[in-house]
């Protein structure tokens, strides 16, 4: 039997130092080759480690929280007889004895890469107007009948399937409902000559649902109960809808800030040095500090603002949102933004560069421009702000980079975003209109030379061909490296910025 010790590994970077954050495992423990032994925290992420061993825990060599440098052990794991089994038997989730979604699947799409998980529920309420509701064919005893039938026939609506295979769904077992649940389904010979219409309704109704976050029914009314946006929820459910563990897990989290503020201050009779709290500074925070000193330090700012007509943004978001090739992707004005800026960045290419001093002692330097956009979008985390780039953006779709941005966000709000995925950025966009704020001076991303600043899209008086209407407006924000960006060029990057945004079809030419 031989003892190995896993020495904390460089994960990306450069990094020197980690800390311990949870282990996923303890001493006695039977572990395979590539099983998480803990979750670390960088200076740029929360990283899992994978065993390079296969064998038994003998000895966690340092305690979570605590941050030791690149090289040190942090693990004893034995290998022998009793680890050499283990590969043979790999964890892995316990399937069902037969795959089918509670509410429904919707057929696939050829021309499109499925987005959305697998036989994810269908929720809501369609149109009931046209709702023929017929008696459900008896079918024989282990049969499995294709959701995608719902779809097609016209006989039934999505609500009527719903109901009737939730109600079976909670306790009974997966070959129960299989052999037992109503499920409205007509054979094509039969359908009757409107079913076209009622088709297209159908279709027009799952569109709708589709686009909504995933959940069942007594989760939203839970939801509804509680006040809580279910688009503020990170969901966990097994085909990506957001559960009741989830909203009380959010609920909680909620619960304890309105506790701290409501115990945030200390009692006056105190000294005031007994109330202080000391935070210290690592991880995250720490590389973001550095990186913004460094970068306001270095680089001189100029900044620069515009208000924009951002109306036919909104009605063009507003239509995106009931394609048929949107569905399940969650769209907003970012995308038509980050869109503009890729645009912009090719008419004015010195705005995607990054300015290098040469170390050769005589104070020479190079401007390196860059002929590909990996675009970065600064997003707050409870780990605090990341700055990940969707890599090659300028070969993205429209519909590729909605699911670019939805898959980014997704993976720094779950804090599962990677030290690869924040290097090489190009230029960055901060959605700081997501807070509710008009505007900002954002300090450029280090290696960049501009950042633009979203600000929130709101109804304001504006004056159009002589007369003062309501209209959509947003002011952008733009910081740029002065060392690379002149005014003027930073004034027209801004104002084809601003143009794509007041009219999205010039993306068309």
């Amino acid at each position: 039997m031989t003892v190995k010790k896993f020495n904390l590994p460089d994960v990306g970077e450069g990094l020197t130092e980690a800390e311990v954050v949870a282990w996923k495992v303890k001493p006695g423990d039977v572990v395979a080759i590539n099983d998480v032994l803990c979750e670390i925290e960088t200076a740029k992420s929360l990283v899992e480690l994978p065993s390079p061993f296969a064998g038994t825990v003998t000895e966690l060599l340092v305690e979570e929280g605590i941050t030791v440098e690149v090289g040190t052990a942090i693990i004893a794991v034995s290998e022998g007889q009793d680890g050499e089994a283990v590969p043979a038997t790999p964890r892995a989730p316990e399937a069902p004895a037969v795959e089918m979604p509670l509410y429904g699947k919707l057929p696939a799409d050829d021309d499109a890469e499925d987005n959305r998980p697998a036989g994810g529920p269908l929720v809501g309420s369609g149109p009931k107007a046209d709702a023929v509701k017929r008696r459900a064919r008896k079918r024989p005893a282990g049969a499995v009948v294709e959701a995608a039938t719902v779809a097609e026939s016209a006989e039934g609506t999505v609500q009527d399937h719903q109901a009737v295979v939730e109600a079976k769904a909670a306790e009974s077992p997966v070959s129960h409902r299989t052999a037992t649940a109503p499920v409205v389904v007509a054979p094509e010979p039969q359908a009757p000559q409107t079913a076209a219409s009622r088709g297209s309704a159908i279709s027009g109704t799952i569109s709708g649902l589709v686009n909504r976050v995933l959940a069942k029914p007594p989760v939203r009314k839970f939801a509804r109960d509680l006040g809580i946006d279910l688009a503020d929820v990170v969901a966990t459910g097994e085909r990506g809808e957001v559960t009741r563990e989830d909203l009380v897990s959010y609920q909680a989290q909620r619960d304890a800030e309105h506790d701290q503020a409501d115990s945030f201050w200390g009692a006056s009779k105190k000294p005031q040095d007994q109330r202080v709290e000391r935070m210290p500074v690592k991880g995250v925070r720490k590389a973001t500090a550095k990186a913004m000193v460094d970068s306001a330090f270095s680089a001189p700012h100029v900044s620069i603002f515009v208000d924009v007509d951002a109306s036919r943004t909104m009605e063009f978001v507003k239509r995106l949102k009931v394609s048929r090739d949107f569905e399940g992707i969650k769209v907003s004005p970012l995308l038509i933004l980050a869109k503009a800026v890729i645009w912009a960045a090719a008419r004015n290419p010195s705005v995607n560069a990054t300015w290098v001093d040469n170390a050769d002692a005589k104070g020479s330097a190079e401007i390196l421009v860059k002929h590909y956009m990996n675009l970065g979008i600064a997003a707050a985390t409870p780990r605090g702000l990341m700055v990940p780039n969707i890599k090659d953006a300028q070969d993205l779709s429209l519909k590729e980079l909605a699911l670019a941005l939805n898959e980014l966000a997704t993976k720094a709000r779950a804090g599962k975003t990677q030290p690869a995925e924040m290097q090489g950025g190009s230029l960055t966009i901060t959605n700081i209109g997501a807070l509710g704020i008009d505007t900002g001076t954002p300090i450029i991303n280090p290696g960049e030379v501009a950042i633009i600043a979203f600000g929130t899209i709101k109804q304001k008086p504006w004056v159009l061909d002589g007369e003062v209407i309501p209209r959509w407006i947003t002011t952008l924000g733009g910081s740029f490296d002065h060392r690379v960006v002149d005014g003027d060029l930073s004034a027209r990057f801004m104002a084809d910025v601003a143009s794509i945004l007041e009219e999205p079809a010039l993306l068309l030419d």
